[in-house]
């Protein structure tokens, strides 16, 4: 797969690309190796640059910068997460495929999330600017919409009368296990400070 002919296509041209994906082959796991592990690289390198060298702003505390080993563990901990989310992702897409009369399949469940996270990917590039990672949530917008378009292509064999609703309970699925992930997350970075300073 040429990820970089991949990520323009389904950026820009994103229902010829659908139709292209539907037709691959790709398993499970050849679509995590060629692609999700490769582009989740991005978010964590930019939240390290950011969080190691760079910093934020945090209310009532100024500007934050980490310690390098710390910004490191922060970001294996985001490669971890995001790799996670798109496993649950396609994982929940493919568990709801029979509540929404659409056909159960693991692989096509698998591209919609993979391929839809792209803007992600793509605009997690600028969590390295300070302030210009608020647009990275416009970019996972623009990966709802894509989601949308691979539902319709149709990957999941969706009726068209329940692609909206199959779209709609994925999404909050999802969003509550994100939810979930986070805390947990946040968590381990809580006990992380605690036992520094002790």
């Amino acid at each position: 797969m040429d990820i970089v002919a991949r990520v323009q296509g389904i950026l820009i041209k994103p229902k010829d690309e659908w139709q292209k994906i539907k037709k691959e082959p790709h398993s499970v796991s050849q679509l995590f190796t060629s692609y999700v592990l490769l582009l989740a690289v991005v978010p964590a390198v930019a939240q390290f640059i950011q969080l190691g060298f760079i910093g934020y702003r945090k209310p009532y505390e100024g500007w934050v910068k980490y310690e390098i080993g710390r910004a490191l563990l922060h970001a294996i901990l985001i490669y971890v997460f995001v790799l996670a989310f798109v496993f649950v992702f396609g994982f929940v897409i493919n568990t709801l495929a029979s509540t929404f009369s659409s056909t159960k399949n693991l692989s096509y469940a698998m591209k919609l999330a993979v391929y839809s996270t792209t803007p992600f990917f793509v605009a997690s590039a600028l969590y390295i600017i300070p302030f210009l990672d608020r647009l990275v949530i416009l970019a996972s917008l623009y990966g709802v919409y894509l989601l949308y378009l691979g539902f319709v292509t149709p990957l999941v064999d969706a009726p068209k009368d329940k692609i909206l609703p199959y779209l709609i309970v994925s999404l909050v699925v999802v969003a509550v296990i994100t939810v979930i992930l986070w805390i947990i997350l946040g968590a381990i970075f809580v006990v992380e400070s605690a036992s520094r300073a002790l």
